[in-house]
C-alpha cells in the first residue's frame, strides 16, 4: 500500500501538517444519529478512491490495568475475543498513552496532540459527585460538565478522516464535552450513540440523577435499564451494516471495566451472566465484578468482530485495542489510575489487521497513543490535516516489524490537583509525583523498583532538561482552552 503522508519532526518529534477548515454549514442531526450538513477539512491532496481502502475501528476501554487481559498473562481474567485478535495480530508490550485519567486521554487520542497542546489537559468532573449530590437539570446545566469541553479549533482524527471520503461512527464514551458545541456530530462524526461526560451508571445511564445518554445531539432513555455494552455493540453493528460500503471509521470507546457513576452501585457493574462466568468467585466482591465487567465488554467486542467477518470485511478492517489509562490489576508493572508510575501510563494494546500484519507476534518498541491518529491516516490513505502539529508518527512499518518505533521520548504533567512530572527518554523514565518517584530503566525494570537516581546522576539531569524544553514547547504553542488563562 502507497501512504500519502509527509512528516516533518520537531525538536519533540513532533508530526507537522497543517488544517484549513471551510466554513461549516449548519447541523442537522435525524432520528438515527446522523449528521447532515457537514463542513469539510481541506486536505493536502486528494485521498486515492480507485479501490477500497481499509475500514477503521479504534476500540477504547476505561481505567483497565495492564495485567487485566488474557493475552498479556492473566488467566483469571476471561477475554478471549481480545486474546483471539492479539493471537491473529500484534501485541504492544511498551504503550503509552498520553495522560493517566480518562479527560485529557482520550482528547489526545481525538487529535493526536499531547493534552497541554490541544488544551484539555485536566478532568470534565463535577466532583460533587464525591459527596453523593443528585443535581436537578438546571443546576446540572452551569456545571463544568456541560460547559468545558476540547477546543473548537482542534481537530479531531474523524473529521480527518470524513474529509478524506470515510463514513464516521462513534459509540460510548466521549467525554470532551457536554454542550452540543462539542458533541461528536459536531466534530467529525456522522454518528453517535454514548455518553459526552466521565460516567454514567451502566443500567439507569443517568450522571448523579441526570439521564444523560444521547443517540446524536438529543439525550434518549429509550434503552434504559439496558446493559450499556450490549447498547454500544448493537449500535456498532448497525453502524458496520449501514455503512459496509464505504470505507468507514468506527471509535467503540466503551464504560467498562470502569466504576458506575451511581454511588448506589460502587465499583464496577456487570450483568448476572456475565458474573456466573466465574462461579469459584463471591459475585459481590469487587474484583469479580470488575472481572465480568471486562468479560461483558469483551462479548461485545466478538459481536463486531462477528459481524465484520459475516459481512466479509476482515481483511480489510485494521483495529486497534487499549485502554485509556492504567487501573485494576497493572503486574508486572507499579502503580495504577491517575499515578505517573508505569501501571498509570503504560497500558496493554493490540493491533489486528489480516495479512498486513504478522500473526502472533509481540512487539516491545515504544509506542503510544499520540501514534493512532498518524497511522490511522496512513492506513486509509488519507492526507493529514493542514497547520496542524501532531505528536505522534505513522507506526505501521514498526507494527509489521520492518522498521524500529520513531519514537524515543514522551512526556508527561499533570496538574489536575498536583504538579506530577514524568519523561521517557529512550528505556529509562524518571518521575517526580509528590513523595514518588526517581529514574528507572523500565526495559529491564518494569517494576520500577531500583531508583537509579543517584547511580546515574548526568542522566537524570539531561532527561530532566529535556522535559523542560518540551514544557517550553507547550506554553509557546497556539494557545487552546479551556483550563489554559493565556
Amino acid at each position: 500500500m502507497r501512504l500519502a503522508l509527509v512528516f516533518t519532526i520537531t525538536t519533540c518529534m513532533c508530526l507537522v501538517c497543517s488544517v484549513i477548515e471551510a466554513d461549516t454549514p449548519s447541523v442537522v442531526a435525524d432520528e438515527e444519529g446522523r449528521r447532515t450538513g457537514v463542513g469539510q477539512l481541506a486536505l493536502a491532496e486528494p485521498a486515492t478512491t480507485h479501490r477500497r481502502r481499509p475500514n477503521l475501528l479504534l476500540i477504547v476501554s476505561d481505567n483497565q490495568g495492564y495485567g487485566d487481559l488474557g493475552c498479556f498473562g492473566n488467566p483469571e481474567i476471561l477475554t478471549p475475543h481480545i486474546d483471539a485478535l492479539a493471537a491473529g495480530g500484534v501485541r504492544l508490550t511498551h504503550f503509552y498513552i498520553a495522560w493517566p485519567a480518562c479527560t485529557p486521554s482520550r482528547g489526545a487520542i481525538l487529535t493526536g496532540r499531547y493534552p497541554q497542546r490541544n488544551g484539555l489537559y485536566g478532568m470534565i468532573r463535577n466532583n460533587m459527585v464525591n459527596y453523593g449530590h443528585q443535581y436537578t437539570e438546571i443546576e446540572y446545566a452551569f456545571t463544568p460538565e456541560m460547559t468545558l469541553g476540547l477546543d473548537l479549533r482542534e481537530v479531531t482524527i474523524a473529521q480527518a478522516l470524513k474529509a478524506g471520503g470515510y463514513a464516521t461512527g462513534m459509540v460510548g464514551k466521549w467525554d470532551s464535552g457536554r454542550a452540543r458545541r462539542f458533541l461528536p456530530l459536531q466534530r467529525g462524526f456522522d454518528f453517535f450513540y454514548g455518553f459526552a461526560c466521565t460516567g454514567i451508571d451502566f443500567f439507569t445511564h443517568e450522571r448523579y440523577g441526570i439521564p444523560s445518554m444521547f443517540r446524536g445531539n438529543e439525550r434518549t432513555e429509550r434503552d434504559r435499564g439496558v446493559y450499556c455494552s450490549s447498547l454500544f455493540q448493537r449500535e456498532a453493528i448497525r453502524f458496520i451494516h449501514e455503512e459496509q460500503e464505504l470505507p468507514w471509521f468506527l471509535y467503540a470507546a466503551f464504560n467498562n471495566p470502569a466504576g458506575s457513576a451511581n454511588l448506589s452501585k460502587p465499583g464496577c457493574v456487570a450483568p448476572p451472566e456475565f458474573l456466573a462466568k466465574y462461579p469459584d468467585r463471591d459475585p459481590q466482591d469487587k474484583r469479580t465484578r470488575y472481572m465480568a465487567s471486562v468479560t461483558a465488554m469483551d462479548h461485545a467486542i466478538g459481536r463486531i468482530m462477528n459481524t465484520i467477518r459475516e459481512l466479509q470485511l476482515e481483511r480489510d478492517t485494521l483495529v486497534f485495542f487499549f485502554p485509556d489509562n492504567g487501573g485494576g490489576v497493572t503486574r508486572p508493572l507499579r502503580g495504577g489510575f491517575n499515578r505517573m508510575s508505569e501501571g498509570g501510563l503504560r497500558v496493554p494494546a493490540v493491533a489486528y489487521w489480516p495479512d498486513k500484519l504478522p500473526p502472533g507476534r509481540t512487539c516491545d518498541e515504544f509506542l503510544s497513543s499520540l501514534d493512532v491518529f498518524p497511522t490511522l491516516l496512513a492506513a486509509g490513505n488519507v492526507p493529514p490535516p493542514a497547520d496542524v502539529a501532531l505528536d505522534g508518527f505513522n507506526v505501521l512499518p514498526t507494527l509489521q516489524g520492518r522498521s524500529p518505533s520513531p519514537r524515543n521520548q514522551m512526556f508527561w504533567h499533570q496538574l489536575y490537583r498536583t504538579d506530577n512530572r514524568a519523561a521517557r527518554v529512550g528505556q529509562y523514565k524518571w518521575f517526580q509525583a509528590g513523595d514518588d518517584g526517581g529514574l528507572y530503566d523500565v526495559v529491564n525494570d518494569p517494576g520500577e523498583t531500583h531508583d537509579l537516581s543517584d547511580d546515574r546522576p548526568e542522566l537524570l539531569a539531561g532527561i530532566k532538561t529535556q522535559w523542560a524544553a518540551w514544557r517550553k514547547e507547550m506554553d509557546d504553542c497556539e494557545w487552546r482552552g479551556p483550563f489554559r488563562e493565556d
